[in-house]
């Protein structure tokens, strides 16, 4: 009952604060302290007369808030199950954050600026998202993963210089005028080895076709099916129209792993407004397996076949710490948390900033956090 009674004075007294709009949805941020100066973040949102409101940066869950008809618990995502118990659990660790979020709204209500300005003073470093130049984290943590040291001293020079020399510029670098099956498999033959791992094994005595039909995803859409002679079969099964091609699989990933850690090795029309040429591109999302990409570019390309890489201007500022880390806050998933950040903003790798550790003094100056979000009256 009592966590009911602070619950629908919260979402009252919020009918007096500015909003913003998710789509049709009125969404308040409340950033506040409660027990033992422990700061909270509280998202609400209303759809049509319910609210939901959700404790961002701790584990509880949420709540369903019914003016008419009361409130209820809902369990976290990716709760395997919400006993009775757990229930219980749930609404009396709510009941704190409500009655702190309702007091905090009084304090807004008296000076909104003064209140946020101690918002933007106080509320924790370690739940903010914020970026930091890469350069800066690797001269202040000699042990943090390096790709240049990963891809060696010699090959990160020779990446380099073939971007600033413009060779992905030159479409006789990157793009093929004719094409077969067994070309594409050539390609996958000598990343396939350029590529091995330690923890890996690599058969060379296996044809190109051979290793795609071992090491790839699998589900290669009809590629294995055609004639692998044929230029104007594999032309045809790139344009969609082979009738052994199949829609629903993944024939570029040739380097297996999860949805973010494979390696893809792909074959397009250069541009879709033209029918001749291909365009053959590695691409590897993953830090982790960037390295083993390059290897892989440089090989091919050594071998005198046209070849690209995706983003090889980002690359190259990966490669020296030109880019930024993204900083994400301690109850985030670090799990494609650089998708957060927008594309102009070159960050790649995130980090906690409890990672910082010792560091952190020295590198906390150059971090540009992203704004805390300002709660204030609507007649403000």
């Amino acid at each position: 009952m009592e966590l009911t009674v602070s619950t629908y004075e919260l979402v009252k007294a919020l009918d007096d604060f500015s909003y913003t709009l998710s789509a049709s949805d009125h969404v308040w941020n409340i950033l506040c302290p409660g027990e033992a100066n422990r700061w909270n973040h509280l998202y609400v949102n209303k759809y049509l007369d319910t609210f939901f409101i959700a404790h961002v940066n701790g584990g509880c869950g949420s709540l369903e808030v019914k003016p008419e008809d009361g409130v209820c618990t809902l369990p976290g995502a990716g709760a395997a199950s919400y006993s009775a118990q757990s229930r219980s659990q749930s609404v009396a660790v709510w009941g704190p954050f409500t009655r702190s979020a309702y007091k905090w709204l009084k304090i807004v209500r008296r000076d909104w600026i003064k209140a946020n300005k101690r918002v933007q003073k106080e509320y924790p470093l370690r739940y903010r998202y914020g970026m930091v130049p890469h350069a800066i984290i690797r001269a202040s943590q000699p042990n943090i993963y390096r790709l240049d040291s990963e891809l060696g001293m010699e090959k990160t020079l020779e990446f380099v210089h073939l971007v600033e020399d413009g060779f992905f510029l030159k479409e006789e670098n990157t793009e093929a005028s004719t094409m077969t099956a067994d070309d594409y498999f050539k390609y996958c033959r000598i990343a396939y080895i350029a590529g091995k791992r330690d923890d890996e094994s690599v058969d060379a005595s296996l044809s190109g076709r051979e290793m795609y039909g071992r090491y790839a995803d699998g589900r290669h859409e009809g590629l294995l099916e055609i004639d692998p002679d044929s230029g104007q079969e594999f032309a045809d099964w790139i344009d969609g129209v082979h009738p052994k091609r199949t829609i629903g699989g993944h024939p570029w990933e040739f380097k297996r792993g999860s949805n973010t850690t494979h390696i893809n090795l792909s074959v397009s029309r250069p541009s879709p407004y033209r029918k001749e040429g291909f365009k053959v591109e590695l691409r590897a999302e993953s830090t982790g397996r960037m390295a083993e990409a390059l290897r892989m570019f440089l090989a091919i390309r050594k071998a005198g076949l046209p070849i690209s890489i995706a983003h090889p201007e980002a690359v190259r500022k990966r490669l020296l710490a030109q880019d930024n880390i993204g900083i994400v806050p301690s109850y985030a998933s670090l799990h494609r948390a650089n998708q957060h950040f927008r594309l102009t903003d070159d960050v790649f790798d995130v980090i906690y900033y409890d990672d910082l550790g010792r560091f952190k003094r020295r590198a906390t100056p150059f971090i540009t956090w992203e704004p805390l979000p300002i709660l204030k009256p609507g007649d403000a």
